[in-house]
């Protein structure tokens, strides 16, 4: 009889008494036995190759390591094979090439090395091939086009090399490909345009070159596109209007030039439109006001030129738009103020004139706003002043008409009008000069504090004989969820009351957990454990976190958008960070393999801009204390934001700002342990062990220590990248590593007065790119240590012909 063995039907047969397995029917399955040898061993066992009628075999989420044995090859009733989320180590032996029945093949999440076995073309009926997130490598056979009847093959986060072989073009029912996160080389075969079937086709993050083929417009049933961080080069073709079914496109991080095809008009589907980091130019076309289900839009970092289109108005359903690092010119269209479910909005570094259009502050839910580094003259709305947003007017010619006090209470002597600078007003974004005015929610969130302070002291004060107590709960506020609240209800019900199962962490005095409101939208909880909650120091933390945050507002700080102060509990409500913390993302080899050269430069110059924020734009200037890459956290973008705040403290230049150590060990200042003064040069030390941390893919323990003195000349910095990454031949990308190690060992200076201020490291990171003059194989520690390097400056031209 043909058998199909899973690991719950193994563990529910465990759980029958002895005297049952001795049954005749439970001899009728001698795998079960044997299976509960493999689970009690946590290998495969050799003896799996006993099982000649075994059909279907998923061991999926059972620790099961060691590597697959070669007897596999010996289930010639195998049909399905499932085994993902373990440790399985070694090749896949090229005996499973025997198993001609297998049509689903699933290796997900393991350790297994090596190439794909070419015997694996040998089975005919396969229509899954499914090897995501091992440590496969070597070339992709050509002997793939025989498996005609595939309609899944996806092989990302692999060390593939070689090109994609042309054969792939024969798989005429392949439905999904998925090759992302590979060393795939070459161009992209024109023979893709063949796979009529085609949905799904995901190239990202290789290394692949020459044009985008024309033919890809054959793909009519394409929903899913994504070319992004290759080397692609040409211009995008006309033909990539014909995919009338398209969802997505992503063509971001590549070397594209040309103008932007009028077609793209044509994909009335589309929801995503990435085409950031290339060298687009010309002007964007009108056409792009057809895609009225477009939610979000990114050309940002390219030399597009021209005004921005008015057709945008089009678009009632953008979320997000990003056009900032142009040479866009013209004024701002007035017909944004139609896009009612705007949340962001990137115009910065292009050439824009003339006013701030008013509808801007009507947008009901516009969040960020940067249009920094323009020409944009006249005065700032008045409404726009105190709309609720992330907002960035810095480096424009705009009129300074502020009241006494802005918003946040800064004074007006501190905002000036300076046309060499080109604004009154100074940068959210760390330009460098003094905070003028930061629209905003400080204000009104601290005086929702106050009132939810003398509100829970008030709740809690004994009555008076006769008055009844009352033990209404008390809502949070926010103004995040645009109903004007979140109420407490609804915490607890997208929670189920803070079950288990909804935590995904835990910090220093609480839980976080993960909760989905009734809005749809998606945040973090962070919760003091009960009896946290009645220790006068975790309950310090809580509100100096509260205090703290809102009090700044950067776009790489973590956003607080409410809080509880409850008899019962006490938490905050966050922005959600889905790729996690900075550490897990480095610790594990998928998700690091997955964080490339630049965007780990781009993580170190978001801690940068918000840590000179926190110290130079702050009033009274303000130290983090417990920067460490667990504290830093990552979107779905890879973008850095920093978090936790319970130790933050402010520093009145007037006190002596002693203070109890406070941090993660491992990033605390030295100086910390013998004087017992706080300072902004301690974060300085943190910021620069998670930069090398970054840049090495692991903590720089043993190479701290060995830094208190200048490093050996035979030490190289290749000798500490992160070896799961390719060393990088770009000229431009290895000089902004060789930066990004200059900095960080600037920063661990033991003496802290010969480390920089943030302010200086984010200037740097705002300077003009430069090009490292000799490659990076050839550079010593010593010489980034003494700073003994050799650049090249490049026009901006040059940097595009680079990148």
């Amino acid at each position: 009889m043909l058998l199909a063995i899973s690991v719950a039907a193994c563990v529910s047969t465990f759980a029958v008494p002895s005297s049952a397995k001795s049954s005749p029917s439970s001899l009728s399955f001698p795998f079960l036995v044997e299976a509960k040898a493999l689970l009690n061993s946590g290998v495969l066992p050799p003896d799996l190759g006993n099982l000649t009628q075994l059909v279907h075999l998923d061991l999926s989420g059972t620790n099961i390591g060691g590597p697959i044995p070669s007897t596999i090859g010996n289930l010639s009733a195998l049909a399905n094979l499932s085994i993902y989320s373990n440790l399985l180590s070694g090749s896949i032996p090229p005996e499973i090439g025997n198993l001609k029945n297998l049509v689903k093949m699933r290796l997900i999440s393991n350790n297994l090395r090596g190439p794909i076995p070419s015997s694996i073309w040998h089975l005919s009926n396969l229509t899954d091939l499914i090897l995501i997130s091992n440590q496969l490598s070597g070339s992709i056979p050509s002997s793939i086009g025989h498996l005609s009847n595939l309609t899944y093959l996806i092989l990302n986060s692999n060390q593939l090399s070689g090109s994609i072989p042309s054969s792939i073009g024969h798989l005429s029912n392949l439905t999904y490909l998925i090759l992302r996160s590979n060393q795939l080389s070459g161009s992209i075969p024109s023979s893709i345009g063949h796979l009529s079937n085609l949905a799904i086709l995901f190239l990202t993050s290789n290394q692949l070159n020459g044009s985008i083929p024309s033919f890809i417009g054959h793909l009519s049933n394409l929903t899913g596109l994504d070319l992004s961080s290759n080397r692609l080069c040409g211009s995008i073709p006309p033909e990539i209007g014909n995919l009338k079914n398209l969802k997505g496109m992503d063509m971001g991080s590549n070397i594209l030039n040309g103008s932007i095809p009028s077609s793209i008009g044509h994909l009335s589907n589309l929801t995503y439109l990435y085409l950031s980091s290339n060298r687009l130019c010309g002007s964007i076309p009108p056409e792009i006001g057809n895609l009225k289900n477009l939610k979000w839009m990114n050309m940002s970092s390219n030399i597009l030129n021209g005004p921005i289109p008015c057709e945008i108005g089009k678009l009632q359903n953008l979320v997000r738009v990003d056009m900032s690092h142009n040479n866009l010119h013209g004024p701002i269209p007035r017909e944004i103020g139609n896009l009612s479910g705007l949340t962001y909005l990137a115009l910065n570094r292009n050439d824009l004139v003339g006013t701030i259009p008013n509808e801007l502050a009507y947008l009901p839910q516009l969040m960020y706003l940067d249009l920094s580094q323009n020409n944009l003259s006249g005065k700032i709305p008045s409404k726009l002043r105190f709309v609720p947003i992330n907002l960035n007017l810095s480096y424009n010619r705009l009129d300074c008409q502020i009241p006494n006090r802005s918003p946040n209470g800064c004074p007006n002597e501190v905002c000036r009008k300076d046309f060499n600078s080109s604004n009154c007003f100074s940068s959210v974004a760390n330009k460098g000069t003094k905070l003028g005015l930061v629209i905003s929610l400080p204000i009104i969130v601290s005086l929702a504090l106050l009132v939810f302070v003398v509100c829970f002291r008030y709740r809690n004060t004994p009555k008076n004989e006769g008055e009844s107590k009352t033990t209404k709960h008390g809502d949070i506020f926010s103004i995040w969820n645009y109903d004007g609240s979140i109420a407490y209800e609804d915490i607890i019900k997208a929670t189920n009351d803070f079950d288990i199962r909804y935590c995904i962490g835990t910090g220093g005095y609480g839980s976080v957990y993960r909760a989905q409101l009734p809005s749809g939208q998606v945040v973090a909880l962070k919760k003091l454990h009960r009896f946290e909650a009645e220790d006068p120091a975790f309950d310090h933390s809580f509100r100096n976190e509260v205090q703290m945050l809102t009090n700044v507002l950067h776009k790489n700080i973590v956003k607080l958008y409410g809080f509880c102060l409850h008899s019962r509990c006490m938490f905050l409500v966050y922005e959600y960070m889905e790729k996690g913390s900075l550490f897990c993302a480095l610790r594990f080899d998928v998700e690091a393999s997955e964080i490339g050269w630049i965007q780990r430069v781009k993580i170190v110059e978001a801690m940068a801009h918000a840590l000179s924020y926190l110290h130079h734009d702050c009033t009274p200037p303000i130290v983090h204390r417990d920067i460490s890459s667990n504290n830093i956290l990552l979107n779905t973008q890879l973008e850095a934001f920093v978090s936790d705040f319970g130790t933050a403290r402010l520093l009145h230049p007037d006190l002596s700002n002693q203070t109890v150590i406070a941090g993660t060990c491992g990033y605390i200042a030295p100086e910390l342990a013998y004087t017992m003064v706080v300072t902004e040069k301690c974060d300085v030390f943190s910021f620069g062990v998670v930069a090398l941390e970054t840049i090495m893919g692991r903590h720089p323990g043993d190479l701290l220590s060995s830094l208190t003195s200048p490093p050996s000349e035979n030490m190289m910095i290749i000798d500490v990248l992160d070896p799961r990454l390719p060393v990088p031949t770009n000229p431009i990308v290895a000089g902004d590593i060789v930066l990004v190690a200059m900095m960080a060992f600037a920063c661990l200076r033991p003496e802290p007065r010969s480390r920089p201020t943030m302010l200086r490291l984010s200037q740097e990171f705002l300077s003009r790119r430069k090009a490292l003059a000799s490659p990076l194989r050839t550079v010593s520690l010593l010489q980034l240590w003494n700073r003994n390097m050799n650049f090249v400056q490049l026009s901006n031209e040059e940097i595009g012909a680079q990148v």
